[in-house]
């Protein structure tokens, strides 16, 4: 691969029916790529934890990924209403996520801890009452 390939994807808010296909659509691409199955692992994981977040605490967003020789970068941006206390939203366990979205089986305050888990570099920007961006990178 010489060059960069960009792909955009939008995630709709409290549509639980749609979430996870941003980050299945990637680790599908990567496949046909022949990404290393480690990498694609990492960026499923990862995306896919920032995706449910989106739904859950954000209204949805949007997420683009940039994919090059060097690295796959993630970058999820949302106009949700911010997090208020990083540290502790970092927490494994933490969750400000309501009842019933804990009864679906989601909030379980493991999102943050994973995507930095399985990025190698994640970086929140985040401004209550306006919203997060969240950059990932997994290196190929």
């Amino acid at each position: 691969m010489d060059d960069k390939i960009i792909l955009h994807y939008e995630v709709s808010g409290d549509d639980f029916t749609r979430a996870g296909e941003a980050s299945s659509d990637v680790k599908n691409k990567l496949k046909q790529m022949d990404v290393s199955p480690e990498a694609i692992r990492k960026v499923a994981i990862a995306m896919y934890e920032g995706e449910i977040n989106m739904v859950i605490h954000a209204y949805g967003g949007n997420i683009t990924v940039e994919i090059s020789p060097e690295e796959i970068l993630m970058v999820l941006k949302d106009t949700g209403p911010g997090i208020p206390d990083v540290g502790l939203a970092m927490q494994e366990g933490y969750s400000t996520a309501k009842e019933e979205i804990r009864s679906l089986g989601f909030g379980a305050g493991m999102g943050l801890p994973n995507m930095k888990k399985y990025s190698d570099t994640m970086k929140i920007d985040t401004i209550v009452g306006v919203g997060t961006t969240i950059t990932m990178t997994v290196a190929m």
